[in-house]
Formats: structure tokens, C-alpha cells, sequence
């Protein structure tokens, strides 16, 4: 008893060390290399318009990844010696994907059965159903709640530019002062550690 507890004990240590590594994308350029950390992009278009992206991770909002493409946009436009920008065209992607994995403990509960213990244990193929298991301590014998199912997405936001020497247009929606969006969001903007 004493080992499977020590044991249980390590698994779930390990898990919580495994998932405290997964932090959402900082502010940072797109590593080519890299790609699944996620981070901004740009390409020049022509001398005042860019295409601008910004991928996330499995773990960054939505809300996250457009607030950093937004951020990208006024930072570049002060960089390239202009004062404003207007979004010309604006998209964000969700990629998902469900993912249907096997109970990591191989079993649906712990209030069920004997626990970790190790017992027979049988898996068999119906027609039309696929694969179920048997279990003789009275665990599910179709097996559904032995598997877990989660969905994982990762958001892009993609945006062309055209940088503007020229104040903001107050009746353009789509108008930004780029001084006023980096002082608003870099509060919200989080770079990686050096």
C-alpha cells in the first residue's frame, strides 16, 4: 500500500511540474524554428503597409493574441518614424483539434474498484461499437468513462496596416495613435525573461 502511494504521489508531482512548464506565448518574434512557442511576424508590403501575424500557443487567449498583434502594430509604426496606422484588413483563426486519450490512471475513479491495484483486465472489439474493455471489479464494461476527451486551440490574428505620418483619423474606426496603444496595452504585454 505504502509504494502505491508513493508512487500516485510521484505521477501526480510530475503533473503538476509538467503543466506548471506550459505558459502562454509572450511578446516576442516568430522563432522559424520554433513555431509551436508562437510570436509575431511581419512582412513589408510596400514602404507604409505591412502584414502583420501573431500565433499563440495552446495556452493563449484569444483575447491575448490580438491584444499583441495590435501592440505589434503601433510598436512598428513608431519604429518606422510614423504616428498612426489604420487596420486595412483584420482576421483571427482558431485551429482546435479533440483530443480522446485514455484515463492516465487507467481507471474511471477512485471510489470505484480496488484502486491501483493491479487486477485482470480485458478488451475486446465490437462490431460498429470499436473497442470496449471488461472489467471483473464492476468498473464501466463499455468503457466510455475510462477516456478522457479535451479540445486544444491555438488562435492567430493576422492584420495588413498602412503606417500614417498624419494624426489619427477621429472618423475612422479602423484609426489607431500608435503612442496611445503602446502606452494603453503594454501594461497588458508580457515579454520573455532575458
Amino acid at each position: 500500500m505504502r509504494k502505491v502511494t508513493q508512487t500516485l504521489s510521484a505521477l501526480v508531482l510530475t503533473g503538476l511540474l509538467v503543466s506548471g512548464c506550459v505558459t502562454a506565448t509572450p511578446y516576442q518574434p516568430l522563432d522559424p524554428g520554433q513555431k509551436a512557442m508562437g510570436g509575431y511576424g511581419e512582412q513589408q508590403l510596400e514602404t507604409n503597409r505591412y502584414r502583420l501575424t501573431f500565433a499563440g500557443n495552446s495556452v493563449t487567449r484569444r483575447e491575448t493574441v490580438e491584444t499583441y498583434l495590435l501592440y505589434r502594430a503601433a510598436e512598428l509604426t513608431l519604429a518606422q518614424g510614423f504616428e498612426s496606422f489604420s487596420v486595412v484588413q483584420r482576421a483571427t483563426d482558431r485551429k482546435a483539434r479533440t483530443i480522446t486519450e485514455p484515463d492516465p490512471f487507467g481507471m474511471s475513479g477512485f471510489g470505484r474498484g480496488p484502486g491501483l491495484y493491479w487486477h485482470p483486465y480485458w478488451r475486446y472489439s465490437v462490431t460498429g461499437l470499436g473497442w470496449r474493455s471488461w472489467d471483473p471489479f464492476g468498473r464501466d464494461p463499455f468503457w466510455a468513462d475510462q477516456m478522457q476527451t479535451r479540445t486544444i486551440e491555438k488562435f492567430e490574428a493576422s492584420a495588413e496596416i498602412l503606417l500614417l505620418k498624419t494624426p489619427k483619423d477621429t472618423s475612422d474606426p479602423a484609426s489607431f495613435d500608435a503612442r496611445q496603444v503602446v502606452a494603453n496595452l503594454a501594461p497588458k504585454v508580457i515579454k520573455p525573461a532575458p
